[in-house]
């Protein structure tokens, strides 16, 4: 399991990076009057945060991996899929972002 934390973790750190670098197109068009929209993801994403920067996100994403390595192995695999889901989301979105942009 220490592998997969450590895979989470790498992961985590590439996107990290995207999103800041997106965060600074989304201000950069803001300034420009442009990105008009009130969240990321949806009331249907498995996010509970709700913002309009990638970086909020990373961030529940880092409480979720940071929480995962005081759980037990059930409970791991049992929370595994959701974060997975959650990370494979944000760099779905970030990589769309970056081509449309």
């Amino acid at each position: 399991m220490n592998k997969l934390l450590e895979a989470l973790h790498t992961n985590l750190e590439q996107t990290y990076r995207k999103a800041v670098d997106a965060d600074n197109s989304l201000n950069a068009l803001q300034q420009d009057g442009k990105g008009k929209f009130s969240t990321i993801f949806g009331d249907d994403s498995p996010f509970t945060t709700r913002s309009k920067r990638f970086i909020g996100y990373v961030q529940e994403l880092a409480e979720d991996i940071q929480a995962l390595k005081a759980l037990d192995e059930d409970a791991l695999k049992a929370q595994l899929p959701t974060v997975v889901k959650k990370l494979e989301l944000l760099l779905a979105t970030l990589s769309q972002f970056k081509q449309t942009v």
